[in-house]
């Protein structure tokens, strides 16, 4: 089976979703291999035909968050408001309250873990590549500092490190971006 196969693709999004399932009902930490494949309808070698262990299958469960941050910090066009987030980002925070604890599991205080780590590549990655559309100084820099920022006041409000209501903290961390691209 290649991964472009759709019965790939659909066994991977079959383990995906039992994951979400299993980790809204016990933490990751607590999850086993059988009880997910139980819960999927796949055999266990299936399991590990598609994944080396349940991190990697949590990060890719969890890579829609990454896409939804970079799109949702990227939502916006003309001169950003520098006080309010787009309305994309602010929904973003909203909406991670339903899977929050699989989230703390990957995303770690200060942004690490490993989805802290696909978040900083992708988010870097696309700020890089608008940045350098625009002509901006200082593209590298200022992209790494924003992925940076990002990823690590994501991770402390998941973490309970930082207080707000997901508008509150979106508002915060939009002000935080906005200043980084007008630093340089």
């Amino acid at each position: 089976m290649t991964p472009d196969d759709p019965r790939a693709a659909r066994t991977r999004a079959k383990l995906r979703q039992a994951l979400l399932e299993e980790c809204a009902e016990h933490p990751l930490e607590e999850t086993g291999v059988a009880a997910l494949v139980r819960r999927a309808g796949v055999g266990r070698a299936t399991f590990y035909v598609h994944y080396a262990d349940l991190e990697a299958l949590a990060v890719d469960a969890c890579a829609d968050v990454v896409r939804e941050a970079v799109e949702a910090l990227h939502a916006w066009r003309g001169r950003p408001d520098p006080v309010s987030a787009p309305p994309a980002l602010r929904a973003f925070f909203t909406g991670l309250a339903p899977h929050a604890g699989l989230y703390r599991s990957l995303l770690s205080p200060g942004g690490g873990g490993p989805l802290g780590l696909v978040l900083h590549r992708d988010l870097r990655a696309r700020s890089l590549a608008e940045r350098t559309l625009a002509g901006a100084p200082d593209a590298p820099l200022v992209a790494s500092a924003v992925a940076a920022t990002f990823a690590g006041v994501l991770g402390d409000w998941l973490h309970g490190l930082l207080e707000g209501t997901p508008d509150t903290v979106a508002d915060e961390v939009w002000q935080l971006l906005v200043a980084l691209h007008m630093s340089r």
